[in-house]
């Protein structure tokens, strides 16, 4: 079971800012016209927040400002830690306090935490999938926009990695770099000229010439697109001791675990914040 006890908070004002734009998006002008309508101002309440299916739990801090910005007399209690792989059923947090702020901050709260517990639970799949391979799943940067960070970390609590999380911190060439720079050496000499000593630089290669340009070139990390087994193989070969290797491309639980088997290093799926189902959760006042 991958290994997520040392798994690091999002940090408090990147959840406050996140949830601020969403409650502000479904209070719009008005606020909540139902729970004003139908539930008196000084009503308490009970409530558990369950799994209506099994998987991987992640953003309980997001539900919880969620339910804090609505409310702060709202105490809201994990029962399980992000990371925690749980089954139907499963209590997850337990809520006590003004009913009318509990009301208007569930949707918000499910929403962050069924869409990154899905992430969450995704991931593992894919970890399991590979595991004992020495290969890491790493996440892409297809991401909801604006949610990256919270998408990247729920990759984290299911047990992946990340890889860059923008335009900012690594280097990673594509074929439309290479074809605008006149090849692959043209490009990775001006990114070495161009970059401080710190920054890694990835080049993506789609066959064994353009492999031994990167090489040649001195890339640190070779991204393997879309190539068969026999060419991965190969290619993992000739990169040993010289780069790290990145399988990407179309990769897929049923063929994720063959991709992990030649060898490589990472292999990149962007599924896993693109295309991962929401977790079922829901409030049920007690």
């Amino acid at each position: 079971m991958p290994d997520t006890q040392d798994l690091a908070p999002l940090p408090a004002g990147l959840v406050a800012d996140a949830v601020a734009a969403a409650l502000a998006e479904d209070f719009g002008l008005a606020g909540d016209i139902t729970t004003a309508a139908t539930i008196p101002a000084g009503a308490m309440a009970r409530g558990v927040i369950a799994a209506r299916q099994p998987g991987v739990v992640a953003g309980l801090a997001v539900a919880a400002e969620a339910f804090a910005q609505v409310d702060p007399a709202i105490l809201f209690e994990p029962v399980h830690a992000d990371g925690t792989l749980i089954e139907a059923g499963t209590v997850v947090a337990r809520l006590e306090g003004p009913a009318r702020g509990m009301l208007g901050a569930e949707r918000v709260a499910l929403n962050f935490l069924g869409l990154l517990s899905g992430v969450a639970t995704l991931t593992r799949r894919f970890v399991d999938a590979v595991e004992g391979t020495g290969a890491r799943i790493v996440c892409t940067r297809k991401t909801v926009p604006g949610l990256r960070a919270l998408q990247k970390y729920a990759v984290r609590a299911g047990g992946g990695h990340n890889h860059r999380f923008g335009l900012y911190d690594a280097v990673l060439i594509k074929d439309n770099h290479i074809a605008a720079a006149g090849g692959v050496a043209a490009a990775v000499g001006a990114a070495k000229r161009h970059v401080g000593h710190m920054v890694r630089i990835e080049v993506e290669v789609t066959d064994l010439d353009e492999l031994d340009a990167a090489l040649g070139a001195g890339a640190d990390v070779v991204l393997l697109d879309n190539m068969d087994l026999a060419m991965l193989a190969e290619a993992v070969g000739r990169c040993r001791g010289r780069a790290v290797t990145e399988a990407s491309g179309g990769v897929t639980l049923d063929t994720v675990r063959s991709i992990a088997a030649t060898g490589v290093d990472l292999v990149s799926v962007g599924a896993l914040t693109h295309s991962a189902p929401v977790l079922d959760l829901g409030l049920d006042f007690e």
